[in-house]
């Protein structure tokens, strides 16, 4: 980390507080500046109050539990990374999770040290939301009635903003960049995860669908993000026509 670099922020809010403490202290070890919190009543303050980089979240909590945060942050437009934390790792839990707006889960029985890997992976997806990089002398995309504005990060529908999480930035910035481009979910996963995602890792399928429900009019029958069967998926800009 330069001189000049904050070290990342990040929310740890989780109802167990043995749980909380260690992995505050875990991740202020590994160069992480923490807040440690119970409910979702400090984290509305804190966010309201200032940025943070992360958010690892509980899934199961008294009182507003951890998807229904999720999908109350996400409803309000509020796009910082979450990773959700599930006592078991089931599917479903992480599918769920997925639906309401999480960026990345893990079981609280993983290593600590995988927590830090996920959340230096979602920091280095930030960083490239964020950099200078243009597609050849556009930093505009348009479809259908969206434009996509790749320097401010912003999607928009008609002159309305449509809030997108980073992951599905990236997604929609990797399809646009690929018109008309057949790509593999292996291919797309290396694009907006590197290569921190796992074998077999569905979560892809997750995040398009929610993408698809923010720019589909009808999201079983897509007309830009297309199925392609036996391979991916493919962006189609002009709304399927050949």
């Amino acid at each position: 980390m330069s001189v000049n670099e904050r070290p990342p922020r990040v929310i740890v809010l989780d109802d167990d507080a043995e749980l909380r403490n260690m992995l505050r202290r875990y991740l202020t070890d590994n160069g992480f500046q923490v807040q440690a919190i119970d409910s979702a009543e400090q984290l509305d303050r804190l966010l309201q109050r200032e940025p943070f980089d992360a958010l690892v979240l509980d899934l199961m909590m008294p009182g507003e539990d951890g998807l229904s945060i999720c999908r109350r942050l996400r409803a309000s437009g509020q796009t910082i990374p979450i990773l959700m934390l599930t006592a078991r790792g089931d599917s479903v839990d992480r599918i769920i999770g997925l639906e309401m707006g999480a960026d990345d889960y893990l079981p609280k029985t993983s290593e600590p040290r995988e927590l830090v890997a996920r959340l230096n992976a979602m920091r280095r997806r930030q960083h490239m939301l964020h950099s200078t990089q243009v597609w050849g002398n556009d930093e505009v995309t348009e479809f259908g009635p969206f434009t996509l504005n790749i320097s401010r990060m912003e999607l928009q529908r008609d002159g309305a903003s449509i809030p997108l999480t980073s992951m599905e930035f990236q997604l929609l910035r990797v399809f646009a960049a690929n018109p008309r481009r057949p790509m593999s979910r292996d291919h797309l996963q290396d694009k907006v995860k590197g290569r921190d995602h796992e074998a077999m890792d569905r979560s892809l399928d997750v995040q398009i669908s929610r993408l698809r429900r923010k720019i589909e009019d009808d999201p079983a029958a897509p007309r830009y993000i297309r199925t392609v069967w036996g391979v991916g998926y493919m962006f189609t800009p002009d709304g399927g026509h050949a």
